[in-house]
């Protein structure tokens, strides 16, 4: 297929961002080559921005292979996981109107969890339930530190009961109907002692509805959306953008990806009772580069402030214990970022450096992905945000992010 020119490409000024154009192709080179010509990934989207500046984008092969129409600037995707920095920036607005502290309890704002109890597993299988040793806090459930239910991929005991229950819902499951049923089950660790990628993220959003007193949409669409200029995001793709929406491809191995969710029959095509703030939104690379771009620019982007520059800060930093990485931490085996040399802020995945990742990039850089491959990366050393969209499930096929990462560094030249 030709490489068509896009708005975007041709707005690119790599020299003004201070990045070599001719070194920025070879990311074209790799995904063109490596990717989208073998049939790898139907298709895919990257932009790089630097100093305010797009310095680099391109939009290469399918967003619906089946319907054969090319990626486009505008193509909808679905970010998954690339909704949990958006509910984290979400709840911590309303940690700025003193409606909280990090440190209080879940519990103050969900009754029913007041007492819940921790399972501990021997290595016979057998199991025992203690007293939790302190309560699970916003701050737990904003680091997937809260011990709760649901897991990406199940680990536990309790995981297993949740997930039966949760399929005996069948449907109609909202945010307060989860949490109302998590109230049956005791946590899986001590709050705080350990990592755990799972439900936490969708507490979140509940927190956010009870503090609010809004839908998880509305306010979402009020507070972050709106202001940003987020015009494709959200939770339901409607009819009028149908034509926009990319169709979801699941790996298979040696063979041609095949269809996982098609943009026509797709459930984004109509709204859905359980707003996901881990993994519900869909949206555009034009969008979510504004949502990174207002996080390059301390929570303001074109005059409109989300979020102020001392809570981003907070929401950036490793609030691991003692200062760990995931590594030391983390159950279940999975995240949407590694876990040698990474922390975890907020909401966010922390850099802790070069030497501790294995990886080239900047101490305190924060980053996060999508199941269906899609990823982020905001480095504030360097002034440099990079959004990268395709949609093939599961995110583990291949190590694309870490090799952009590779490619977008060895182009800078300032």
């Amino acid at each position: 297929m030709t490489d068509l020119r896009t708005t975007m490409e041709q707005a690119a000024d790599p020299v003004a961002a201070g990045m070599d154009p001719g070194r920025l192709e070879r990311i074209t080179a790799h995904l063109q080559d490596r990717y989208v010509t073998p049939g790898k990934l139907a298709g895919c989207q990257i932009a790089v921005v630097r100093d305010d500046t797009l310095a680099y984008s391109r939009n290469l092969g399918l967003m619906d292979r089946e319907r054969e129409r090319p990626v486009a600037d505008d193509t909808i995707w679905r970010i998954y996981s690339m909704t949990k920095p958006i509910t984290s920036v979400a709840l911590l607005q309303l940690y700025e109107q003193g409606a909280f502290l990090l440190t209080d309890p879940v519990a103050r704002f969900i009754p029913a969890w007041s007492d819940l109890r921790v399972e501990t597993v021997a290595e016979d299988g057998s199991t025992t339930e203690v007293p939790q040793e302190r309560p699970m806090t916003i701050r737990d459930a904003l680091m997937h530190m809260t011990g709760l239910a649901g897991s990406v991929v199940p680990s536990h005991p309790v995981d297993y009961r949740y997930a039966e229950a949760v399929r005996e819902e069948r449907s109609g499951m909202t945010l307060e109907k989860a949490c109302e049923l998590l109230a049956g089950y005791p946590l899986k660790f001590q709050p705080g002692t350990r990592w755990n990628y799972g439900l936490s993220t969708d507490i979140c959003a509940r927190l956010v509805e009870i503090i609010s007193g809004r839908s998880f949409d509305d306010y979402l669409s009020d507070e972050v959306f709106r202001p940003l200029g987020m015009v494709d995001t959200g939770f339901v793709v409607p009819d009028e953008s149908a034509d926009r929406f990319a169709a979801t491809y699941a790996y298979r191995s040696g063979q041609t990806p095949s269809l996982f969710d098609d943009p026509e029959t797709s459930a984004y095509r109509r709204r859905r009772s359980y707003l996901s703030g881990a993994g519900g939104l869909v949206s555009t690379l034009g969008d979510y580069l504004r949502f990174c771009r207002m996080l390059l620019g301390d929570g303001e982007l074109d005059g409109a402030r989300v979020l102020g520059r001392k809570t981003l800060e907070l929401m950036t930093v490793n609030h691991l214990p003692g200062g760990g990485d995931l590594r030391q931490f983390a159950t279940g085996g999975f995240g949407e970022s590694g876990f040698d040399g990474i922390g975890f802020g907020l909401g966010f995945a922390i850099g802790l450096g070069p030497a501790a990742t294995g990886g080239v990039g900047s101490y305190g850089e924060y980053s996060w992905g999508g199941a269906a491959s899609t990823a982020f990366w905001v480095d504030p050393v360097e002034d440099l945000t990079v959004v990268f969209m395709t949609q093939l499930m599961p995110s583990t096929c291949y190590p694309i992010r870490a090799q952009l990462r590779a490619l977008v560094y060895q182009a800078l030249a300032e």
